[in-house]
């Protein structure tokens, strides 16, 4: 593998693998609402929250994480101006006080806060405005959780930068994602430029997902998985990812290793592969090469679609473990790639209605096609291409798939959402 490609795929895993507290899109309010206040220079006396249909999808039916229970935008919002720090990022909430947390509540009776969907603008978009004394200070994110593109104090400038200049210049450059070069990259990695975030990851989401089994956390459908189908690995694996996603949709305070800006699909990508890794008597360091193989594999699908949109990350998420799966059984590039084809030809219509305890489901299912998936690829078994959206090659399925996600989704991703807010009657829908 040529050093700038290895390089490259070497900082994706480390731009991508790293610690969230909550649901990523409450946590992204959060910051953005901790880093006006910071603007700001005081407690603001006012504070609005302009976000695009997706943060108010993924943050309508999730828990704010140390909120007491709180859901919703304007908890979010409010928790980070109250008790946020903005120099933690995706762990903005980690030091919020019970103090925080009553005058949160107070805060929210009062109106403080509004929440206002804007329109036109990127599928994550955050744009927090909070007054105080006659100023207004304006913080913008946009494409990704802890992207600031715009920071403004009393129409003033503060910073601005594009997003292709930050995208060029500071972050590696994911159109080099492939299934061979992943695997090529899986096989010749030195761990020890690996290591630290690939076992960060195994930390974390091993004991969000314990937590999940050991306790009822929201629809308990980790725990169902294991009380009725038994301790096959294949339903440990299935189980250890919902049950880490039963508790971070019902606010658990525990951090999560993310992929694609997500923790469901980071633990989705993960846990299973761990699960096989011990089953199968592997040493660590294959566990870790085969945990390249699933986080990549996750990045390479989810470059095509976005990091918001109504087709299910966790299809994206278990596709990548199905593939490590399969790397940690021994089988070839062409097996691998079978086990990526078969599952989002399988399980790739599953949509996403927001981020809530039912995710926990979505990834069982779609852990349950992956698996299967493996397993028809070790037999030497796919689908052949023409076949629905199966293509030439591999490349051109995920391409094809991730097409339809980004751009053939779009207007189920706005139907979705004006159900959610009322905008659509129920009882307005006709039928044919």
């Amino acid at each position: 593998m040529d050093r700038k490609t290895y390089e490259n795929y070497v900082r994706i895993l480390e731009n991508e693998l790293v610690p969230a507290l909550g649901c990523t899109e409450p946590i992204a309010l959060a910051y953005a609402s901790a880093k006006v206040r910071e603007v700001l220079g005081c407690f603001p006396e006012h504070l609005s929250v302009l976000c695009s249909g997706n943060i108010i999808k993924n943050v309508k039916g999730v828990k704010v994480p140390n909120s007491g229970g709180m859901k919703g935008v304007e908890a979010a919002a409010v928790l980070g101006t109250t008790g946020g720090d903005a120099g933690q990022a995706l762990e903005v909430l980690e030091s919020v006080t019970e103090a925080d947390i009553v005058r949160t509540e107070q805060l929210l009776a009062e109106g403080f806060c509004d929440c206002i969907l804007k329109e036109g603008v990127a599928n994550l978009y955050i744009e927090a405005r909070a007054e105080a004394q006659g100023h207004e200070a304006v913080v913008v994110i946009e494409e990704e959780h802890t992207n600031i593109t715009r920071i403004e104090k009393d129409d003033a400038v503060l910073f601005e930068q594009e997003k292709k200049e930050i995208k060029e210049e500071e972050e590696p450059d994911k159109a080099l994602l492939n299934l061979a070069d992943i695997i090529t990259f899986a096989d010749e990695v030195d761990i020890k430029d690996v290591q630290k975030v690939l076992k960060r990851q195994v930390k974390y989401n091993t004991k969000i997902a314990e937590e999940g089994l050991n306790n009822p956390w929201g629809a308990q459908v980790g725990r169902v998985v294991l009380d009725e189908f038994g301790d096959d690995v294949k339903w440990r694996a299935v189980a250890k990812a919902a049950a880490g996603s039963d508790a971070r949709m019902s606010g658990c305070s525990l951090p999560v290793i993310i992929n694609s800006g997500s923790g469901n699909q980071g633990m989705t990508c993960s846990l299973p592969v761990v699960e096989y890794a011990k089953e199968l008597g592997k040493t660590e360091e294959e566990m870790m090469r085969a945990l390249c193989v699933s986080n990549l594999v996750a990045l390479n699908q989810k470059k095509y679609i976005g990091s918001l949109s109504a087709y299910c990350g966790a299809v994206c998420a278990a596709a990548g473990a199905g593939a490590g799966i399969t790397y940690l059984s021994g089988g070839t590039l062409e097996q691998i790639e079978n086990t990526v084809v078969n599952a989002i030809a399988n399980a790739g219509g599953i949509v996403c209605d927001g981020a809530k305890p039912s995710c926990a489901a979505k990834i069982a299912t779609s852990l349950q096609a992956a698996i299967l998936s493996h397993k028809m690829a070790m037999r030497g078994l796919t689908f052949s291409r023409g076949e629905g959206l199966v293509m030439d090659c591999p490349e051109d399925t995920i391409k094809a798939v991730g097409y339809v996600g980004r751009a053939g989704m779009k207007q189920t991703d706005v139907e979705i959402l004006n159900l959610m807010i009322g905008k659509t009657k129920l009882e307005e829908i006709e039928t044919e």
